[in-house]
């Protein structure tokens, strides 16, 4: 059992924390490196600026946990639970989320680049301005979801339902916006443009 009081400013490489209550304890700036997290209490956490990198989490509670300006670096995350968490600027590049509960969940700009979160319900996320490019949301549920102004270029949106979602403002180059489920989906014009050119209109802007 690894007491994170001692971890703020430590460096923790290649260790397994397995079955750990960590409830409510402020981990700072704590960097961790190929560790594996196995169903470890992370409620209530707060961290500010740590680093998470190539790590694992099987299972365990990030529950109202509070991150600000923290990276997950191609981190593996399967059965995690992020009940009312709240991301903060932070970094999720390469990162992948499997059967993970992502909802409620409080997001501030940041970037997930590259993250994959595959049939997800992700539905009434405010995902607004956040930098998604490359991001795999197949088959994930994002219906009222906001992303307005968000980053999505050349992300992968098969069989993502994207019914009442706001994707204004959001920049969509390299996506096959016809490979998702749109429904009363609120685009800007250049949204609507992009559309209709995937299904085989030819727009004339310039009238």
């Amino acid at each position: 059992m690894t007491d994170p009081q001692t971890a703020d400013g430590h460096h923790h490489l290649d260790q397994h924390f397995r079955g750990d209550d960590w409830y409510g304890d402020d981990l700072g700036a704590a960097r961790f490196t190929d560790c594996t997290f196995t169903d470890v209490d992370l409620s209530e956490v707060s961290t500010s600026g740590a680093i998470f990198e190539r790590c694992t989490f099987h299972g365990g509670r990030f529950n109202a946990s509070v991150h600000r300006a923290t990276a997950f670096v191609a981190c593996d995350f399967r059965r995690t639970s992020f009940f009312d968490a709240t991301l903060d600027g932070c970094k999720l590049v390469g990162t992948v989320f499997s059967e993970c509960t992502m909802r409620p969940l409080t997001v501030t700009g940041g970037s997930w680049l590259g993250v994959t979160i595959r049939g997800a319900n992700l539905s009434r996320l405010d995902l607004t301005g956040v930098d998604l490019r490359e991001a795999d949301l197949s088959m994930s549920d994002l219906t009222l979801a906001v992303l307005a102004g968000a980053r999505l270029d050349r992300a992968v949106l098969r069989d993502t339902v994207l019914d009442r979602a706001d994707l204004r403002g959001a920049s969509l180059d390299g996506v096959d916006l016809s490979a998702a489920t749109l429904r009363r989906t609120k685009l800007d014009l250049a949204g609507a443009v992009l559309l209709a050119e995937l299904h085989g209109a030819d727009v004339d802007t310039a009238s």
